[in-house]
């Protein structure tokens, strides 16, 4: 028997957005439509995988990133 190990990378949530139109318009539906894929991130996911990231260059831009905030918030204060 063997035990595959979860990938941190991997969404728990795997259902698409959906949006059910009933009596509102088609407007609304588009819109709440349009913000429910913004907060499943699926554009950010697509962009992501559009090429292959090296884990040590994907580990060196969070550390980037993470140095970078550390410093705005020291900034601020």
């Amino acid at each position: 028997m063997i035990l595959k190990k979860k990938n941190k990378k991997e969404k728990t949530n795997n259902c698409l957005p959906y949006v059910i139109v009933g009596k509102q318009s088609i407007e609304k539906a588009i819109s709440q439509f349009k913000k429910r894929v913004k907060n499943a991130e699926i554009l950010k996911e697509l962009k992501d995988r559009q090429h292959y990231v090296k884990p040590s260059v994907e580990r060196r831009e969070r550390k980037k990133l993470r140095l970078r905030r550390i410093k705005t918030n020291n900034d601020s204060f």
